[in-house]
């Protein structure tokens, strides 16, 4: 898998599961314990008619817990868990491990995780945050040489405090990523072998 690909999937999730915080009857805020949703992947790249769409499933515990599952058209594990990261393929019905290019991209990325998926998007090395309207929430390279990569990511907040609905990551002019959240979950709790198993 090519770096930039991983990059980009990498940020795709990271966004797509941040600052999940609910209400309690009373009015306050609910600290993030757990997320997990559905999300349908669409890849548009400016030379093909249709897009690319894959789908699949999140599933986050804190505080660093993370479970990123194509269900389709691929079937792909991503797992991080106690600062471990493996990604499993599903090859003739058995899971294997893959260890390619890209895993080095992966660990600088996921050292952020804990702070984007708790709604501290500035404590990151890699953006600067900014907010567009009360529900887009833009994220910019700070490093000029990760423009290369990725132009931007677009995080669109849903009616409930803090729940992410759509992230569109704008690599380039030509390729643009949109991942689409739905049937969200909080703060349930989840079995820990849910992201050391695939």
């Amino acid at each position: 898998m090519r770096a930039r690909t991983v990059l980009s999937l990498l940020l795709t999730l990271l966004a797509g599961a941040t600052t999940a915080l609910g209400n309690e009857a009373g009015g306050a805020p609910v600290r993030l314990h757990s997320v997990q949703a559905d999300f349908t992947q669409e890849k548009h790249l400016k030379i093909l008619v249709r897009p690319l769409i894959s789908q699949g499933t999140l599933t986050f515990q804190a505080p660093h817990s993370l479970r990123w599952e194509y269900l389709r058209p691929i079937h792909t594990v991503l797992l991080l868990h106690d600062g471990r990261i493996s990604k499993l393929i599903k090859r003739e019905g058995k899971f294997e491990q893959d260890n390619g290019v890209g895993m080095d991209a992966m660990q600088i990325v996921l050292q952020d995780i804990g702070s984007w998926l708790d709604g501290r998007f500035s404590d990151n090395h890699f953006f600067t945050v900014s907010l567009t309207g009360e529900k887009t929430v833009i994220l910019r390279p700070k490093e000029p040489g990760m423009e290369a990569v990725i132009k931007r990511i677009e995080l669109r907040l849903g009616d409930e405090l803090g729940v992410v609905d759509r992230v569109t990551i704008v690599e380039s002019n030509e390729a643009t990523t949109e991942l689409i959240f739905s049937g969200v979950i909080l703060n349930q709790e989840i079995p820990a072998r849910r992201f050391t198993e695939p």
